[in-house]
């Protein structure tokens, strides 16, 4: 289960940190606004790597969703957090992100800023057995059939089409 006492900041819409809260003060419809990082992985192929959510995990457990997904630490940047959660969550340590945008996610019980990023990489993938269920890479055909079936995350969902149309 998620550390319901972990320290998240929160932040303004720019991302200016303005306190801090606990992720269960957070993901319990509070909408205090705290930051991600999202990375997206695309391989040569043009498919795309998607991971699935643990049933453990508090928020849209046994889903699909972005590579790599990760709150930012209390003290942390976003760059920092992007790559301790790429490495944690997949293994990979060696990669060349693009900052996409940022923007504000809104669920019925979080809101998140969340700093979007890509890369293209072929190398080895080693997802985390305490971290994910597992993961794969997925054509983008298969993604656009799974959209609206409750399979992948709402978020992932509405940042794939914004960003990858």
């Amino acid at each position: 289960m998620d550390n319901q006492k972990e320290i998240f900041p929160i932040v303004d819409e720019s991302g200016t940190v303005i306190g801090c809260a606990t992720r269960g003060e957070c993901h319990s419809g509070s909408k205090l606004l705290h930051p991600v990082v999202h990375m997206h992985i695309f391989n040569s192929a043009g498919e795309v790597y998607l991971q699935k959510r643990p049933e453990w995990k508090d928020i849209q457990p046994g889903k699909w969703d972005t590579a790599v997904g990760g709150h930012i630490d209390y003290g942390e940047s976003p760059e920092e957090a992007l790559l301790r959660e790429v490495k944690e969550e997949l293994g990979i340590s060696t990669f060349h992100p693009e900052f996409l945008s940022k923007y504000v996610f809104e669920s019925d019980i979080e809101r998140e800023l969340v700093y979007v990023h890509r890369c293209s990489y072929d190398g080895p993938i080693c997802p985390s057995s305490t971290e994910l269920e597992s993961g794969r890479f997925w054509t983008l055909q298969e993604i656009r059939e799974a959209i609206g079936k409750d399979v992948l995350t709402p978020n992932f969902e509405s940042e794939f089409q914004r960003f990858f149309k």
